[in-house]
């Protein structure tokens, strides 16, 4: 296989992959396609990129290259089957599809066909996840007991989203996010990281709701928040929340036997890892306020200064399947990995008010406030 990509959307995520791949010389860009012929022309002027005048064009043109899938959430399965069924290997944006069956007709049509499928978020490539693995494995914090991870985005919805354009002139696709729902598209970046260190999710326990109607654009809307207990095969309980409503927070805390590995940029391939052992001092129970930070030895990959909200190197998914094809191993971003990756978020995403909830008998009125607080 070639270090050749094309590319299926120019949209408002494909200028980060084109950032990233500046610091991935092995990489080469064949071929682009959009839809919209006025924001083809802009995207490939801009990064000087070989635009394609049709979807089969793209892929006839470039038969040896990988296709990255950057089209609108909606449109991932048609798009992706359409591919698989030319007999090309996939890599998809999330999520692989809006509905979980028709993500496993994906997933069986690549099996069958001896092609890969793979899904972004690939940020469980980077330095930060890869610490964190690290120092799992060799036992830092203690047996991991219980895990909290934040992706959190801030009020969105007050936010000035309308001014927000990627670097060759994309509008951030508001309408599409809100449709989508910040579920599908950021419970990936964490929950990728987890399914790397400790395998299938056996149980979701998950409820999701729309805290914030009357959105601007045409819905119906996605849940904009969600909460979720993830029950592993071989890994703690884990509490993961999703929301554009809460304060901005992308941490996670690992709480293990000896004391605290936590990280507060999702986002950011180079994030801190930082480890608080847990001690006692005059009889308080405490984790050290002076937690350390913890490195990997030697190199690790290219890194992508940030831009926006993000510092994440977004070729090291295409980087990795392409190497895998390359040298005839497994790809670390599997198909089965995307399939179960998909039927996670999805899980959490359509649990709803009632879904695997147990529904309360009683009930009671507010308190009345105490006078001083009137």
């Amino acid at each position: 296989m070639s270090g050749k990509i094309v590319l299926l959307g120019c949209g408002f995520v494909a200028d980060l992959y084109m950032r990233s791949l500046s610091v991935m010389p092995d990489l080469q860009v064949a071929g682009v396609f959009d839809i919209n012929e006025n924001r083809l022309k802009q995207f490939c002027e801009f990064w000087n990129v070989p635009a394609r005048p049709s979807f089969e064009a793209l892929l006839t043109e470039a038969p040896d290259a990988l296709v990255l899938n950057l089209t609108n959430p909606h449109a991932h399965y048609e798009t992706s089957k359409a591919c698989l069924l030319a007999g090309r290997h996939v890599y998809s944006e999330k999520p692989l599809a809006t509905d979980f069956a028709q993500a496993q007709e994906l997933h069986e049509l690549a099996q069958r066909a001896d092609l890969v499928l793979a899904s972004a978020p690939c940020s469980v490539l980077g330095e930060a996840a890869q610490t964190f693995g690290h120092a799992l494995r060799h036992d830092l914090a203690g047996t991991p007991r219980a895990i909290y991870a934040e992706l959190d985005d801030g009020f969105i919805p007050q936010a000035a989203y309308k001014k927000w354009l990627s670097e060759s002139g994309a509008p951030w696709p508001y309408e599409d996010e809100f449709r989508v729902g910040c579920t599908l598209e950021h419970a990936g970046y964490y929950l990728t990281w987890l399914i790397s260190w400790f395998g299938s999710v056996r149980t979701v326990v998950a409820a999701s709701a729309e805290t914030i109607p009357n959105k601007e654009g045409q819905g119906p809307y996605a849940p904009d928040f969600s909460v979720a207990t993830l029950f592993f095969e071989n890994g703690p309980v884990t509490r993961l929340t999703c929301s554009i409503t809460a304060p901005h927070d992308h941490s996670i805390r690992i709480v293990g036997d000896k004391g605290v590995l936590s990280c507060k940029a999702a986002w950011d391939n180079d994030a801190k890892v930082r480890f608080a052992k847990r001690m006692t001092i005059r009889r308080r129970l405490m984790e050290s306020p002076w937690p350390r930070r913890v490195r990997l030895q030697g190199g690790t990959h290219p890194k992508v200064k940030r831009w926006g909200a993000a510092a994440m190197n977004f070729m090291l998914g295409p980087q990795e399947v392409l190497n895998a094809l390359k040298e005839g191993r497994a790809c670390r971003l599997s198909n089965d990995f995307a399939l179960h990756l998909t039927e996670v978020t999805l899980a959490i995403q359509n649990a709803g008010e009632t879904t695997g909830a147990q529904q309360m008998t009683t009930t009671c009125p507010p308190m009345e406030p105490m006078p001083w607080a009137m």
